[in-house]
């Protein structure tokens, strides 16, 4: 491993599915302790972390009964399960020995802190760990979203998302054998080929603020950190040619 880094402060993106291990819904304890073992050992590098997760995992066991609410309900709903994602990421992280702060965009002072731009900075300036939770705070916005916005305000040097598959595909590689995999893709690629990386918002957003995203498997043990010191197997997007 190279000794520099090649990133000084990343955001990773992580679906709520990825908790959810071999179960169909819900917190899998023993997939969410490997991967904060993984964030872990990239924050123990030295490399200033922030965390955005989606909240499939927990959306996923109600959507029959989220079926006829509306969809404004429906998403803050869903802003509210991620902050569950969130609260349990921070426990199993802080059991690393890793100073873990939850920053809400809904605010909700009894079990975390508002969502303030400068005390997110501040916060990983002294070496603590954030978790951005419930989205951007607005319904009709995705995580992705929510995780391009913050990896722009906190000025990160790229934002990561930890996906099922190890890469971009021309096709999901579950169900089409001969799908391309893509190591480079610039920000028009991925919205002319109408690629299912991230929502256009999110793939516009990074664009215009120039911050890179690299996809990689956040399954494959080790992964994480290999990206961040510019190694591994991974997809990058970024600047247009």
């Amino acid at each position: 491993m190279p000794s520099q880094p090649k990133y000084r402060r990343v955001l990773l993106k992580l679906s709520g599915e990825a908790l959810m291990g071999p179960k169909e819904f819900g917190l899998d304890s023993e997939t969410v302790e490997r991967i904060a073992s993984e964030i872990a050992a990239v924050h123990k590098m030295g490399i200033q972390v922030c965390l955005v997760i989606g909240a499939g995992n927990i959306f996923r066991g109600v959507a029959g009964t989220a079926a006829g609410i509306e969809r404004t309900s429906a998403d803050y709903m869903g802003m509210l399960a991620t902050v569950i994602n969130a609260l349990a990421m921070q426990s199993i992280l802080e059991g690393h020995d890793i100073q873990t702060r939850v920053l809400s965009a809904i605010p909700m002072a009894t079990v975390c802190e508002p969502y303030i731009r400068r005390r997110a900075v501040r916060h990983l300036e002294r070496g603590r760990l954030v978790i951005f939770a419930a989205g951007t705070g607005n319904p009709f916005f995705t995580t992705d979203t929510a995780a391009a916005l913050r990896s722009v305000e906190m000025d990160c040097d790229a934002l990561l998302k930890g996906t099922q598959v190890d890469g971009v595909y021309s096709d999901d590689p579950k169900k089409v054998a001969d799908a391309e995999r893509y190591e480079r893709l610039s920000y028009q690629d991925v919205l002319s080929r109408n690629l299912k990386v991230m929502d256009t918002s999110a793939i516009a957003l990074a664009r215009e603020n120039t911050v890179p995203i690299l996809v990689f498997s956040i399954h494959n043990p080790g992964a994480f950190a290999e990206v961040v010191n510019g190694e591994g197997t991974f997809t990058i997007i970024s600047q247009d040619e």
